[in-house]
């Protein structure tokens, strides 16, 4: 028979491993810890890459690491690694967050979604026009976009440290903007920063996608059956010139946003499941529990949708793995190899960190005021012209992905170390203040709430 003991009979190791792990599942759920790990990373790249070990530092993200089979063998360095493979991962986790969106979130209603999409446009086309008008040479040119992102999960830890004060409607409003945001950035990397694309690659890519659909066709709801299809994707779009990481955009944006049909539902599996347990409590009829155990980790599974299980089980990899793995990866800029008094390096770093902390909250308000102004628009309600001014401020961190764009961006080593430290820069103001204008928005809001 099993033996039952209470939690005071539990060895203290045991006890002190649970309330640990506990501490720790808690902590990877708290949306500002993200921002804060993202921060420290790439601090830390900035440190080690103008210390004395700073060899050491280029030298790592330069190791070949290769993966082969007899004769054939594949070998990149641990940067593409990073910036090629793992941030496939990160890209599919934006496109279930889109796909989420658009099925039952703040972009399934066009009414809704409308202000956020306005808006989002106002705050990538003025970040891109101040960026213009500041560097007008062809080489400096190609980095116009970089400021136009906004990274979600620094932008939105930052507003989760300004506290519960902030009317939930205005995160929302947030988490809109961001997605649309990103949704522009993928298009403008297919589009733009894509190189002369092989037709060849999208037949690949195509036969990939189509074995997804062949799976869920199928029924096969195991997350781990898609990654060969998916590495297929991969290739392909890698064999065309376009950025392979956006296989994860496609991928995420075709994972299913209802659970897997099944003959009866979870609830009932799990019921009949906990049945049959309940008649083999001795150890010599163990083999008779493996179809209920089988049948429970199935109802499990299906329990949520594939997008919902697949975003919760990948996020904290993404956020305490992938992002600050990329951010110390790329943030390292040696300062000794950029000349800010020349004017090309200059007015790059000037153009990115204006755009981004200016340019990012001029666009979403302007536009945002002038669509309300016409009547084509209105705020969403509890959200007044302060929250909108919050969003803006708190958009213009762009970090992960305006630092992947620069990298797209430029092939000159000092106007892409320029690039980044306009980034890392404008990004940090941004973060500032909108903090700053946070607490004084959240104190009026607090006010205003006593008053009424």
């Amino acid at each position: 028979m099993n033996r039952h003991t209470t939690r005071q009979d539990l060895p203290r190791a045991q006890l002190l491993a649970e309330r640990a792990f506990a501490n720790l599942e808690r902590f990877l759920h708290i949306e500002a810890a993200s921002g804060i790990v993202l921060l420290i990373a790439a601090a830390v790249a900035l440190i080690w890459a103008n210390s004395p070990f700073a060899h050491g530092y280029h030298a790592l993200w330069h190791l070949p690491v290769s993966l082969g089979i007899g004769d054939f063998t594949i070998a990149q360095s641990l940067h593409f690694v990073i910036n090629d493979g793992l941030m496939t991962i990160f890209f599919l986790v934006v496109g279930m967050e889109i796909r989420r969106e658009i099925h039952e979130g703040a972009l399934s209603n066009l009414r809704q979604a409308s202000l956020p999409i306005m808006a989002a446009l106002g705050g990538v086309a003025v970040p891109a026009l101040i960026y213009v008008a500041l560097n007008t040479s062809p080489s400096r040119l190609q980095g116009w976009a970089v400021p136009t992102a906004t990274d979600i999960a620094f932008a939105v830890g930052v507003l989760a440290l300004l506290g519960r004060s902030i009317p939930g409607n205005v995160r929302v409003f947030l988490l809109a903007l961001a997605i649309i945001d990103d949704i522009i950035a993928v298009l403008i990397i297919a589009l733009f920063y894509s190189g002369g694309l092989d037709l060849s690659g999208f037949l690949v890519a195509a036969m990939g996608i189509l074995v997804v659909l062949g799976f869920q066709r199928m029924g096969i709801g195991s997350a781990f059956a898609y990654v060969l299809p998916g590495a297929i994707v991969w290739i392909g779009l890698l064999m065309t010139g376009a950025h392979p990481t956006l296989a994860g955009v496609v991928l995420g944006m075709l994972t299913p946003v209802l659970p897997l049909p099944t003959r009866e539902s979870p609830q009932d599996m799990v019921a009949h499941a906990a049945q049959k347990l309940r008649g083999h409590d001795d150890a010599r009829s163990a083999h008779h529990l493996a179809m209920p155990l089988k049948q429970l980790r199935l109802a499990q599974r299906e329990l949520l949708p594939p997008v919902v299980r697949v975003q919760t089980a990948l996020h904290p990899w993404v956020a305490f793995g992938i992002m600050p793995l990329f951010a110390l990866a790329n943030a390292g800029v040696s300062m000794s190899g950029i000349d800010l008094s020349a004017s090309g390096p200059q007015w790059v770093m000037a153009g990115v960190s204006l755009a981004l902390m200016l340019g990012k909250p001029l666009g979403i308000v302007g536009v945002s005021w002038l669509m309300v102004r016409l009547g084509a628009c209105q705020l969403p309600p509890g959200v007044t012209w302060g929250g909108i001014v919050l969003v803006g401020l708190l958009a213009g961190v762009g970090f992960t992905m305006s630092i992947f764009i620069a990298m797209l961006a430029f092939d000159s080593e000092v106007l892409l170390g320029a690039a980044k430290l306009g980034v890392l820069a404008g990004s940090l103001v941004a973060a500032l203040l909108g903090l700053a204008w946070g607490q004084l928005y959240r104190r009026t809001t607090k006010i205003a709430g006593t008053a009424g």
